[in-house]
């Protein structure tokens, strides 16, 4: 699948449930930040198209700030590393770690990311 019907897809929440894993929010993240004029629009429209998802496959609980926002700056900065003209399969390529779930626990206590209040607000690694 294209990378715009990839977003395209997502944005219309047709997309398939095992395209939208671990590797798919990855993907999407590093498409729209590649899209967006901005870190904070490219966050908003991550955001927007993981809520609008998640309730579309009857989710609508499962969205989680900490993580995403946590993400989307690895995976900024990651882009502006490599000079962010990579391909989606060059990047992903590049950054393996990125699809390791348990990238974040290097960074965060699990008891901080389980927590209401990360799932709601962005919360600082501590």
């Amino acid at each position: 699948m294209t990378d715009e019907d990839f977003l395209r897809r997502l944005a219309d929440c047709s997309l398939p449930i095992e395209a939208f894993d671990h590797r798919g929010h990855v993907r999407a993240a590093y498409l729209v930040l590649g899209e967006a004029d901005s870190f904070g629009a490219a966050l908003e429209r991550m955001r927007a198209l993981i809520t609008a998802y998640a309730e579309s496959i009857g989710k609508a609980g499962l969205y989680h700030e900490t993580i995403t926002v946590a993400f989307m700056a690895l995976i900024n900065q990651r882009r502006a590393e490599s000079g962010g003209a990579l391909s989606w399969e060059a990047f992903a390529e590049a950054n393996p770690d990125l699809f390791e779930k348990e990238i974040l626990t290097a960074r965060y206590d699990t008891s901080i990311l389980k927590s209401d209040l990360a799932r709601q607000v962005f919360v600082l690694p501590g």
